[in-house]
């Protein structure tokens, strides 16, 4: 601490009371990195003139010792990012953001949520999240165990869909453990790249953080099983369109990106999934025009394509089986309709 200070005589003016926004552990394989290289990989729209701009501030730490930019990551290292102001997250402001309620009452509400609407503030994002709409249209939500007020379980942001929203601490607690214990039921629709091989199948692979690109997340299999979390999704081929299929997943477990993480992992990436590589053609004919159609799909349906379609669980109150069904939105059934519709002139080609 010392040493640093001394180095960068600003950061003895710092306050103690800092709140901590970042913070990552390098993982065993981190060759040595300067910390700006380091965090530019980990954060999420983050400049490296924003991260300079806090290692000489004195908001860069690494083993609770200050750093400035230059600061070389070593394996095991452990790096937060600090400031005087609590992370935005937490700074909730209800807004008036209309909610698409399924069911409500006095213990929970199911909401079907559109595609582009965050579910939670995180970096990037600090309004216009369905927790932002939540707290406006409801007191008292109950926090879980991330202080997010009523949120069950999560769908990514341009995934539309259904979820349930606690609004007592024992829905809470009732709810949150149905889905660690994997009991709650969650179905998927997804259009995927290319022709899947079989009808139905299982894929089973552990989950965890890309090794380069932390905004993804990947399969780690074999010795390197640990790096993940185990994660199981059923599929099962709804329609076959020749280059792309339509698929039901059902999630057994419920990993962050699970379905788009497994799918790829299958060698089926979901339609335009632009985080994991399916927002170009991957399988298709080399013609002018099917390369059109599939831009022109591209527009219709401008995220990937995912729907969580179907959610299930036991209500905390009255014990009763609680199965809810959602339509498909309009952009990806679109999409879909002129798969079908290429699919069905399609002579020779496949």
């Amino acid at each position: 601490m010392k040493e640093a200070k001394e180095e960068n005589p600003e950061l003895e003016n710092q306050d103690e009371s800092l709140y901590e926004h970042y913070k990552f552990e390098a993982g065993p394989g981190q060759s040595p990195l300067r910390v700006d290289k380091f965090l530019m990989n980990f954060i999420e729209n983050a400049t490296r003139n924003k991260i300079q701009k806090a290692a000489k501030s004195g908001n860069i730490y690494v083993n609770d010792e200050q750093v400035k930019q230059n600061y070389k990551v070593k394996a095991g290292d452990l790096v937060q990012v600090m400031f005087e102001h609590p992370p935005y997250e937490f700074l909730l402001t209800p807004e008036d953001i209309p909610l698409d309620i399924v069911y409500e009452d006095e213990t929970l509400l199911v909401v079907n949520k559109a595609a582009g609407m965050v579910v939670h503030p995180g970096h990037g994002n600090y309004s216009g999240t369905l927790i932002n709409a939540l707290v406006y249209h409801f007191e008292n939500l109950p926090n879980n165990s991330s202080e997010r007020p009523g949120l069950v379980h999560r769908i990514d942001k341009d995934t539309s869909g259904l979820l349930v929203i606690a609004k007592t601490e024992e829905a809470m607690a009732h709810l949150s453990k149905q889905f660690f214990d994997k009991t709650s039921e969650r179905e998927y629709v997804a259009l995927v790249w290319g022709n899947v091989d079989e009808d139905e199948g299982r894929v089973e692979g552990n989950i965890g953080r890309h090794p380069k690109n932390r905004l993804q997340n990947t399969v780690y299999e074999g010795e390197e099983a640990e790096k993940g979390k185990p994660a199981v999704t059923h599929y099962k081929v709804l329609e076959r369109f020749g280059y792309v299929t339509l698929v039901s997943c059902k999630l057994e477990t419920g990993r962050t990106h699970q379905i788009r993480v497994h799918m790829k992992h299958m060698g089926h990436t979901l339609f335009n999934d632009e985080r994991y590589g399916g927002e170009r053609i991957l399988k298709g004919t080399t013609f002018t025009k099917y390369k059109q159609f599939v831009e022109n799909t591209f527009k219709i349906l401008p995220r990937q394509a995912l729907h969580a379609k179907t959610l299930g669980f036991t209500h905390p109150k009255t014990g009763k089986w609680l199965s809810f069904d959602s339509e498909i939105p309009d952009d990806m059934h679109s999409a879909i309709e002129k798969w079908r519709k290429y699919a069905s002139n399609l002579t020779g080609e496949l």
